[in-house]
């Protein structure tokens, strides 16, 4: 009993001790360290090392929405019904358009070549029966047109056997106008396909417009969310339908005011080298009457 009352004794003196207390200070430190943080030092972050050549990158962080895809076949994928078939019309428009271009493109330059090509050869001073000779079995288009179907009437007047030639200059009028008439219509056929599509395509696509922006509006109501991530999509799928609008438009509109300008100036051409031939079978005709 002695010895545990000096132990006791002594336990407390080492405590009560100023030499144990910067030992004890950590104890009591520790126990309040919950209610009064420590203050930290400054943590710096590591730079970023990109991930070796041939492994792909990190996958983005978990619940990160993923960015929306405007590319144009994601656009019309994702367009409405309506949208599509909007789509799909011009698309097909703007390609018919294009191959009208060409071709239009083409007929006036050919038709051109030939013209000046038939002018040189037939004021070079060759016999109107030599020229006729060699075009009578070809099929001609423009000048060469106008005179072959000129000389058949002409011929086939004096081949018959006609003893008067009263009438004959009406008959070759009436004969080459209406082989100018015909080649202005070869001239300006589906021209009226450009015409169309240069007026209507603008408000087919603005029509897809509405239509798109209505369904996204739609939309927008019943997700109660108006977000730009949520607008930007359906907008963007209606705005393309305009797009698609003036790109079959504009071509079309161009080019048929340059084809119709052009095919008017052929056929003034055309009229003046009848007037002309039509003068020289005039005289013809004077000469044989007296």
């Amino acid at each position: 009993m002695k010895h545990f009352i000096t132990a006791m004794a002594l336990l407390l003196a080492l405590i009560s001790s100023p030499l144990l207390t910067p030992l004890a200070a950590p104890a009591m430190a520790q126990s309040v360290a919950p209610l009064t943080p420590a203050p930290t030092a400054p943590v710096t972050a590591a730079p970023a090392t990109p991930p070796p050549a041939g492994q792909p990158s990190a996958a983005p962080a978990a619940g990160a929405p993923a960015p929306a895809d405007f590319s144009f076949l994601s656009l019309f994928l994702q367009a409405h019904f309506v949208v599509k078939l909007v789509m799909l019309g011009l698309m097909a428009a703007s390609i018919w358009v294009w191959a009208i271009i060409i071709d239009k493109w083409m007929l006036f330059s050919r038709n051109k070549r030939e013209m000046d090509r038939f002018e040189q050869v037939f004021w070079s001073g060759q016999s109107l029966e030599d020229l006729y000779r060699t075009l009578a079995g070809r099929s001609n288009h423009g000048m060469a047109g106008i005179f072959v179907a000129a000389m058949r009437e002409w011929k086939r007047t004096y081949e018959g056997g006609a003893r008067s030639l009263a009438g004959l200059n009406q008959r070759l009028d009436k004969v080459m106008n209406v082989t100018i008439a015909r080649e202005v219509e070869r001239l300006e056929s589906r021209l009226l396909v450009l015409a169309t599509v240069g007026s209507a395509g603008p408000f087919i696509g603005l029509f897809g417009t509405v239509w798109g922006i209505m369904t996204s509006f739609q939309s927008i109501a019943a997700s109660k969310n108006t977000s730009l991530a949520v607008v930007a999509p359906g907008i963007a799928e209606a705005l393309l339908a305009t797009a698609m609008g003036l790109i079959a438009a504009i071509p079309a509109t161009i080019f048929y005011n340059k084809f119709i300008s052009q095919a008017g100036r052929q056929a003034q051409r055309l009229e003046g080298f009848a007037d002309e031939f039509s003068a020289i079978l005039s005289r013809q005709i004077d000469e044989q009457k007296g």
